[in-house]
């Protein structure tokens, strides 16, 4: 059976808040969001860039105004202090937490905090704002966190002892890997942990596939090397021509899993075609790391001593 948007009930009365909304996958969940009826909290970086998507997320709302919300997932300062905000504009009631922004594939680089940049920002940054946005999300009852993940998880690997690449050698497709399988790992952990909790909170992972959204070219135009930058950026776009499908699909996975009734507490979205790049959004198996638990106890612990936040729940 085909899921499409039409089938996404009325969200009127639900805050949502989602990462990276300024474009991609990210403005396009916004977008059907508010047209629902949520009210959408758009967590962006650039302010510039943020007010543009806003305009285009009031055009669409038919419920409470949209929002901005200053995020940069590459500095936990930011971070906690988006939390802070959130919290005391929403007075501790979010439905709906989409970590959905993310980097791909890029040069070997830092955040503020001197996490590797793609571990960082995919992961670090949206476990810290996740954990400090628990009681908010606690305070609307059957509320969700959706992480997403990618099909690059099913490469990649994350090791406990050197997550940031400080000894091993820095590859930009492994280090995007190890990000979004840490993604899916955490989102299951963080659901095991709520329901030995009793919590009433759950937490689903979700992969687009293979969309066509700005994540390739900002990876292609990263690189300092005008032939590198050029050679990625002609890749990308055959792969986008040949194989991808457009942000309007793509974005259908993660919104299944932030409202869909049926939805359960560790369950998993894609796409339904060959390889999971492209096709009707379905419950799809997680990985191996994410369903086991030393991985995902380890990543917890790595996670919370890296970024000096308690878990919630602990």
């Amino acid at each position: 059976m085909t899921w499409t948007e039409q089938d996404i009930p009325d969200q009127t009365g639900r805050t949502v808040l989602i990462t990276g909304a300024n474009s991609g996958l990210g403005l396009r969940s916004a977008q059907v969001l508010a047209g629902k009826g949520a009210h959408v909290l758009l967590a962006c970086r650039s302010p510039q860039r943020g007010e543009q998507a806003l305009a285009k997320v009031e055009a669409a709302a038919t419920g409470a105004k949209p929002e901005l919300v200053r995020l940069d997932l590459a500095d936990l300062s930011s971070v906690r202090d988006a939390a802070t905000i959130v919290r005391e504009h929403t007075g501790d009631k979010l439905d709906v937490l989409i970590n959905n922004a993310g980097m791909m594939a890029t040069p070997k680089g830092h955040t503020k905090d001197g996490f590797e940049t793609q571990f960082g920002i995919n992961h670090l940054g949206h476990a810290a704002l996740t954990w400090l946005l628990m009681p908010a999300l606690r305070g609307a009852g059957k509320s969700r966190v959706v992480t997403l993940s990618s099909i690059a998880a099913n490469t990649g690997r994350f090791d406990a002892e050197d997550p940031n690449f400080e000894h091993r050698r820095y590859n930009p497709a492994s280090a995007y890997g190890q990000s979004k399988l840490a993604n899916q790992i955490f989102a299951i952990e963080l659901d095991r942990r709520l329901r030995a909790a009793g919590e009433a909170v759950i937490s689903v992972a979700a992969h687009p596939g293979y969309t066509s959204t700005g994540l390739g070219s900002g990876m292609a135009n990263s690189y300092s090397n005008p032939v590198l930058r050029t050679v990625i950026g002609l890749g990308n776009k055959l792969g986008e021509l040949v194989l991808a499908q457009g942000t309007q699909a793509g974005t259908l996975p993660q919104l299944r899993a932030a409202t869909d009734p049926a939805v359960q507490g560790g369950d998993y979205y894609g796409p339904s075609g060959v390889g999971g790049m492209r096709g009707n959004p379905v419950k799809v198996a997680t990985l191996g790391p994410a369903r086991d638990e030393a991985s995902g106890s380890a990543l917890w612990d790595v996670t919370a001593k890296l970024t000096g936040i308690t878990p919630d729940p602990a």
